[in-house]
């Protein structure tokens, strides 16, 4: 899925991976955000013995507008609502600037808490 911006000089398309790729470094930018070693934004999904990585960021362009969804695990060292806050500043701020593309919500749904 796309979505078009339009600009002076015509057309800018930007799908839906380049919007989650966006999101997703801003996420995991955000202090209090648990990171894989890879750098990476890691959710486990399943039963314990059949865990699997899956990704974390969900994103639906409806017209000239995006809602984005984002699973992450905060560090148990911070408060989940102000890292949840943060996140979705951040995720909107950087895709509204890096795409033209309207975020008319970022929804974050805390899955664990990570100790030291």
């Amino acid at each position: 899925m796309e979505n078009n911006v339009g600009t002076a000089s015509g057309t800018l398309r930007v799908s839906a991976g380049v919007v989650m790729k966006i999101a997703e470094t801003a996420a995991a930018e955000t202090e209090g955000v648990a990171i894989s070693s890879a750098g990476k934004l890691a959710v486990i999904s399943g039963a314990p013995l059949t865990a699997k990585l899956v990704s974390p960021v969900r994103v639906r362009m409806n017209g000239d507008s995006t809602a984005i969804e984002i699973e992450v695990i905060t560090e148990i060292a911070y408060k989940a609502y102000e890292v949840a806050k943060n996140i979705q500043e951040h995720v909107k701020s950087a895709v509204q600037n890096m795409t033209g593309i309207t975020v008319s919500k970022v929804n974050v749904r805390i899955v664990a808490v990570k100790g030291k």
